[in-house]
């Protein structure tokens, strides 16, 4: 079972150079509305670490993701994928069609996992949640959410620490003491209680 915790420093740093290497796409957050802005979230079945079970499947399966959503999202504006779930904010134009393409990369992982572990038949997913954003506030406090999420769970201590997450597009882009101000403009609170607060490490 793939567990960050139990790396070396020196396998982390390998892994957050591969990661960054790849220059997944992230766009700064607009102010625009047009389209429907939703945050897009997902577990594995019983919150295992199907996802995470070492660090080639983490990395496919951002990789992937972020393809699925990418060929109907306006915009992604945050993202982050951990061993048992995964957040992504994004804007798109039919919430319906992100759904069941995102269905699809559950199903074609899901089959793909089983015949490799040959677990056949295996639930892999617990199905997604889109959550619609309703204001510009709620949509900065969701970003920091979302790059705060592998400090909430444990896996590491600073959000730049995490190689499968759109936060260092974010700090790269506007700056450590930008992201520090909208972290205090846009608090987090108690987001994600009674929904995500039970998927751990």
């Amino acid at each position: 079972m793939y567990d960050w915790r139990k790396m070396t420093q020196e396998e982390r740093i390998e892994i957050l150079r591969e990661r960054q290497e790849r220059k997944s796409a992230w766009h700064r957050p607009s102010v625009k509305f047009e389209g429907k802005w939703v945050h897009l979230t997902a577990a594995c079945y019983e919150h295992r670490c199907l996802i995470g079970r070492d660090p080639l499947r983490l990395g496919s399966f951002s990789d992937e993701l972020l393809d699925t959503i990418s060929k109907v999202a306006m915009e992604i504006s945050a993202w982050c994928v951990l061993p048992n779930h995964y957040h992504v904010l994004t804007r798109v134009a039919d919430v319906g069609i992100l759904t069941q393409n995102i269905g699809r990369l559950h199903g074609r992982t899901s089959h793909q996992w089983n015949v490799e572990e040959d677990k056949q038949g295996r639930t892999c997913f617990h199905g997604c949640l889109p959550k619609p954003v309703k204001s510009l506030s709620h949509r900065w406090a969701t970003l920091n959410y979302i790059h705060h999420n592998p400090v909430k769970h444990g896996y590491v201590e600073r959000w730049q620490d995490w190689p499968y997450t759109s936060a260092h597009a974010y700090l790269d882009a506007v700056g450590h003491a930008y992201a520090r101000r909208m972290w205090d403009e846009f608090p987090i609170l108690d987001m994600g209680k009674g929904w995500d607060e039970e998927i751990g490490p």
